[in-house]
């Protein structure tokens, strides 16, 4: 097994153990090297989006001072989620390795199909009322950022 994501199911396994949540680890790796580790601490925390990638990331990025972890990789004991993702993504991780898929997960409670469904518009959010107010108000707050000398884009 590769060494790394036999790290992340080691964290894995400790959130199983201190019922912190879920069974998923996550290890962020730079040049060789472990950056972060991390694993599932939705229940501990009472955050949904204490996911282990999340909390990897963030990890990774208090460590290096910064928020472009490019040079960094990820290893996942799942596919990540589409949070987690978004977040590996805007992180601009470059490669990212999992084990089991989304399917697997899914048969054991951890379903995202519908999150799936609702980002592709093949499906409503029904439980969440989406109200779209305002729009023109708050434009204004991203032209004043557009007009901002020496912004620094992420």
């Amino acid at each position: 097994m590769n060494e790394f994501l036999a790290l992340a199911l080691k964290e894995a396994r400790a959130g199983i153990g201190n019922d912190d949540g879920g069974p998923f680890g996550a290890v962020v790796v730079r040049n060789g090297e472990v950056v972060s580790k991390a694993h599932n601490e939705v229940l501990r925390r009472n955050d949904p989006t204490a996911h282990a990638e999340i909390l990897a990331i963030r990890e990774a990025s208090a460590i290096l001072g910064r928020f472009d972890l490019s040079d960094c990789e990820i290893y996942s004991t799942s596919q990540p989620c589409p949070m987690c993702f978004a977040a590996i993504f805007w992180a601009r991780i470059k490669r990212l390795v999992f084990g089991t898929t989304r399917e697997d997960v899914a048969k054991i409670g951890f379903d995202d199909s519908l999150i799936y469904q609702i980002i592709r518009g093949e499906a409503e959010a029904e439980e969440m009322e989406m109200v779209n107010v305002d729009r023109e108000g708050c434009r204004a707050v991203l032209e004043e950022w557009e007009r901002k000398p020496g912004r620094r884009m992420y």
